[in-house]
C-alpha cells in the first residue's frame, strides 16, 4: 500500500506542489516546494506558540497565537489550493490508471 501512495505522489505530470489526499478532503506534499510550505507553516505555529508563557492574559492570547494561527493559516491554504490538485473527496486510492 505504501509503494502505491509513493507510486501515486511520484507520478504528477502537472508537477502539483500538493496532490489529493487518499482519504477525505485536503491535499499532501508531493514535491519539495510542498515540503517546504508544510515546514515553514509548521514551524511559523510553533514559534507563535513558544512565545506563550504562563502570564499571557486571555485578551494578549488572541492576538499572539490565535490571530497569526488564522492567518498563517489561510496563506497556507491558498498555497495549496494554488498549487495542488483541485480539493475533492477521496474515499481509497484512485484508479490504477492514475498510478502509472
Amino acid at each position: 500500500m505504501f509503494k502505491r501512495y509513493i507510486s501515486y505522489l511520484r507520478n504528477n505530470p502537472e508537477k502539483y506542489w500538493f496532490r489529493a489526499k487518499w482519504y477525505g478532503w485536503g491535499w499532501t506534499p508531493a514535491r519539495w516546494q510542498g515540503w517546504l510550505v508544510t515546514l515553514i507553516y509548521i514551524i511559523g505555529i510553533l514559534s507563535f506558540a513558544l512565545t506563550l508563557d504562563e502570564n499571557t492574559q486571555d485578551k494578549e492570547a488572541v492576538f499572539r497565537l490565535i490571530l497569526p494561527v488564522v492567518l498563517l493559516t489561510g496563506i497556507f491554504l491558498w498555497i495549496a489550493y494554488k498549487t495542488g490538485e483541485k480539493p475533492h473527496w477521496h474515499w481509497g486510492p484512485p484508479d490504477d490508471k492514475d498510478l502509472i
